[in-house]
């Protein structure tokens, strides 16, 4: 036991001190038609006026629009990154609209691995941009989830954290929102689509984290118009009937998923990505380069190094033989080709030769029987001259 004070029990404190200075990251994957709320949703939740571009629905693809804020609430600095994925859900064939969301999220990940794998690296100061959690926006159907949503989160889901929620729920009644809610989480146990479960391993919060897990998928609604209610202004729709509060409990979910998201889960986010998507990625990738720590006799990075080494020289080699061979094949196919072509001439030349040979021979025949013509006519003529 220590017999005085020693200090090291500041060290949650320098670790505190060190996080503010370098600032946090976080990056958010928004995935949904367009025109679902996920701008105004974004604004909703950082109390921000982010970018506001409109989108057009007649992209041929999707594509993915990324955009990097830097926000400071107190003395915390947050860079933030709102990825959007224009167009998704707008074209007539839907097959392969998840295909870039995963190549994009793969990139991050490939990205920050190539980090790591650097002699001099500096994971500190990198800028961390996998995802980190992926709000998934359905559309309030009412009924149940579209087999669009089910194959794009199941391809997602081994990616990034995915949180569904329905977007505009002010559209559906109270209890077609309860149904619908029951109907999406049966389809995605169905379908066995892993999304994001807030952590209950912690006192402190395993209370609410437990109940708000309960409540998935979050019913929202979002505005960036503000509403007099009475002597109140809120964030707010207005309607003929009323008005919606977003954050109002009663009227929606805005408050929960907030809470959750920014307030409570922002760091476990975090280190779920890093602790079990990332790591995923990372195993899989060193596996492909067959690197291993398994079974009796591990293979070392040198051991790895040599073989593909070994391996990247035999291919170059074959590959030059290969370019080598195609070249000969190509000098003989074109030697061929001009003996070939040389034979052609020659019997064409000869054959016009003798076509000359010929006509000479006949223009020759034609003038000698033209002087004998000529002669015989003189010949004619002298005795006539004669007589005279």
């Amino acid at each position: 036991p220590l017999q005085g004070h020693v200090g090291f029990d500041s060290l949650p404190d320098q670790l505190v001190n060190k996080c503010v200075n370098l600032g946090f990251d976080m990056n958010i994957l928004c995935v949904g038609e367009t025109g679902i709320g996920k701008s105004t949703l974004m604004d909703c939740l950082f109390k921000a006026n982010f970018d506001d571009t409109v989108h057009s629905h007649k992209s041929p693809g999707v594509e993915i629009s990324e955009h990097i804020y830097n926000l400071k609430e107190g003395n915390v600095k947050l860079r933030l990154a709102i990825v959007d994925s224009v167009g998704y859900g707008d074209q007539i064939n839907k097959e392969n609209s998840f295909k870039p969301l995963v190549d994009y999220a793969d990139e991050q990940f490939e990205n920050y691995l190539q980090e790591e794998l650097k002699i001099k690296r500096d994971l500190v100061t990198f800028h961390d941009s996998r995802i980190h959690v992926c709000l998934y926006f359905l559309v309030p159907t009412g009924h149940s989830i579209r087999s669009l949503d089910l194959v794009t989160m199941k391809a997602l889901d081994k990616k990034c954290n995915i949180i569904p929620i329905i977007a505009k729920s002010d559209t559906v009644s109270k209890s077609e929102l309860d149904t619908f809610k029951a109907n999406i989480m049966e389809e995605l146990r169905a379908n066995d689509v892993e999304i994001y479960t807030f952590p209950t391993d912690d006192e402190t919060v395993a209370d609410v984290n437990k109940e708000m897990n309960e409540m998935m998928p979050f019913a929202v609604v979002g505005s960036r118009e503000d509403v007099k209610v009475g002597e109140i202004t809120v964030r707010g729709r207005e309607y003929p009937w009323g008005v919606v509060e977003i954050e109002n409990e009663q009227h929606c979910d805005f408050v929960k998923l907030r809470e959750m998201l920014i307030r409570t889960n922002m760091e476990d986010l975090r280190e779920v990505t890093h602790r079990k998507h990332y790591e995923l990625y990372r195993r899989g990738k060193l596996k492909q380069m067959g690197i291993t720590d398994d079974g009796a006799h591990p293979v070392s990075l040198q051991e790895t190094y040599e073989q593909k080494r070994a391996e990247h020289l035999e291919e170059l080699q074959r590959i030059e033989n290969e370019m080598r061979q195609n070249f000969v094949n190509k000098v003989r196919e074109k030697d061929l080709e001009l003996k070939r072509n040389e034979k052609e001439l020659a019997a064409k030349y000869e054959g016009l030769r003798k076509e000359n040979n010929e006509e000479k021979k006949r223009l020759d025949e034609d003038r000698k029987k033209l002087e004998d013509d000529l002669a015989a006519i003189k010949k004619k003529k002298v005795p006539t001259a004669t007589l005279r």
